[in-house]
C-alpha cells in the first residue's frame, strides 16, 4: 500500500509552488517538479512498462515546463497536469501501437485515481448554487447532490414533503433559467 498522498490533495500545495515558480522562484519550480515527477511516476506506472513509465514522466515533465505560461490561476493546477499527463499516455501508446490493457482485479484503482472530473463538476455545481437563496441551496444540495431522500429532508426541515419537492423543483427551474440566459449571452 502506498502511503504517497495523491496530488489532488496537494492542490493548494502545488498551485502556490507554481505561481511562484511563474514570477520567477527559481527554488518553488524546482520543489514543484520534484513533487510532480513522484505523482507523474505512480501515474504511469499503473499504465505504462517501467522503461515507458519513466519516458512519459520526462515527456509530462518537459510538456509541463514548456507549456507553463498556459497556466490558469483560476483553474485547478491538478487538472492541468492530468491533462498534459493524459496527452502524454495517449501519445505514449500511439507510439507503441498498443491498447492499454490492466488485470481485471486492478481496473478499480485505474479509475478511481482520477477524479479531476468529478471536482469540477462538484465546483461547478457549487458555483451555480450559490445563485440561490441559502435555504433553497441547502435543500437542492441534499435532494440532488448529496441524495438524500425527500422524506428524511422533510423531516429535518420541518417541510412537508410536497413543499421541499416543489421547492427543489422551482429552484431547478430557476438555476435552468439562469443557465439558458448565461448560453443566450454568449
Amino acid at each position: 500500500m502506498s502511503l504517497e498522498v495523491p496530488l489532488i490533495a496537494q492542490e493548494a500545495e502545488y498551485r502556490e509552488l507554481m505561481l511562484a515558480a511563474l514570477g520567477g522562484d527559481g527554488a518553488s519550480y524546482r520543489i514543484l517538479l520534484q513533487g510532480l515527477t513522484r505523482h507523474l511516476r505512480g501515474y504511469f506506472a499503473r499504465r505504462l512498462d517501467p522503461a515507458a513509465a519513466e519516458d512519459a514522466v520526462q515527456e509530462s515533465l518537459i510538456a509541463i515546463h514548456a507549456r507553463r505560461a498556459t497556466y490558469d490561476p483560476s483553474q485547478p493546477f491538478t487538472a492541468w497536469v492530468y491533462g498534459i499527463a493524459r496527452y502524454k499516455l495517449i501519445d505514449e501508446f500511439r507510439r507503441m501501437k498498443r491498447r492499454p490493457t490492466v488485470p481485471l482485479e486492478d481496473a478499480g484503482a485505474l479509475f478511481a485515481a482520477d477524479e479531476t472530473s468529478a471536482a469540477l463538476a462538484r465546483r461547478d455545481a457549487e458555483k451555480l448554487l450559490a445563485a440561490l437563496p441559502q435555504a433553497k441551496r441547502d435543500l437542492v444540495r441534499d435532494v440532488k447532490l448529496d441524495g438524500t431522500p425527500i422524506a428524511e429532508v422533510a423531516a429535518r426541515t420541518g417541510l412537508s414533503e410536497s413543499a421541499v419537492k416543489v421547492t427543489v423543483h422551482r429552484a431547478l427551474k430557476s438555476l435552468g433559467g439562469t443557465l439558458g440566459k448565461r448560453h443566450a449571452d454568449r
